[in-house]
This record gives C-alpha cells, sequence and structure tokens, in this order.
C-alpha cells in the first residue's frame, strides 16, 4: 500500500523524469516527421520557415486573461485538430492546405522538444512539462 503522500497530486503538477524525456522526445519525432512530409511536398522551405513561428501568435489571447490564454493556447498547440484537419485534407482530396498542415505540427513537435508544454489556465509559465522558468 502506498502511503498517502505519494496518492496526493496537485493538479499543476508538471511531468518528470524518463515521462519527460519520452514526451521531448515525441516531440522531436513529430517534428522530424512533419518537416520530412512537407519536403515530400515540393512547398517553399522559406515558406515552411515563414511560417513556422505563426502558431505563437495565439498567445496574445493572455492579454484577456490567463484562463482565455491557455485555452486558445492549447487549442492550437495540440496535435489533435491540425491531424483532424489533415484527415480531412486526405478524405476529400484537397491536398493545397497539407503543407501549411506540416509546418503546424513541426511547430508543435519543436515546442514539445524544446520543453514548452500545454498551458495550465493559472499562469503563462505553467506547463504539462514543467515551469518554464525551471527548464533545464
Amino acid at each position: 500500500m502506498l502511503p498517502m503522500q505519494t496518492l496526493r497530486r496537485p493538479a499543476e503538477a508538471p511531468v518528470t523524469g524518463g515521462v519527460r524525456n519520452w514526451l521531448r522526445a515525441e516531440g522531436i519525432a513529430a517534428m522530424a516527421l512533419s518537416a520530412l512530409l512537407y519536403g515530400h511536398s515540393g512547398s517553399s522551405w522559406w515558406l515552411f520557415f515563414g511560417l513556422l513561428f505563426t502558431p505563437d501568435l495565439i498567445m496574445v489571447f493572455y492579454l484577456l486573461n490567463p484562463q482565455i490564454g491557455a485555452a486558445t493556447y492549447n487549442l492550437v498547440h495540440s496535435y489533435a485538430l491540425p491531424l483532424g484537419l489533415a484527415a480531412v485534407v486526405l478524405f476529400t482530396a484537397t491536398p493545397t492546405i497539407l503543407p501549411y498542415l506540416c509546418v503546424w505540427t513541426a511547430h508543435i513537435g519543436m515546442d514539445r522538444c524544446m520543453g514548452y508544454g500545454l498551458k495550465y489556465p493559472t499562469a503563462f509559465g505553467r506547463t504539462h512539462l514543467g515551469f518554464l522558468r525551471n527548464r533545464p
């Protein structure tokens, strides 16, 4: 039986240790695969690097309050939306936006491998991969 203190965890406890390393490695893999697929699309690398940081523009919603900022940031920095759109694109045979979705998933992977995780609604620096001020 585990002691009670090991069962109690704060609601905003970040992932640590080996699990954190695996999540960061997944970010590297997602970024690499996204860049590979983008290169296969034949689109301009200037466009890739020009758009790579555009998902971070969503941080402007933190000016409203941390809850709205975290919700919009997490929506844009989750793989669910770009991969869902990619599935729609593939099933409708309209691949024109596929390179942009590759840039989007590359951005998310880049953030994850650098330790930037999904945000908790209390403060920008609180993420599922740790507190930004304490990143290794």
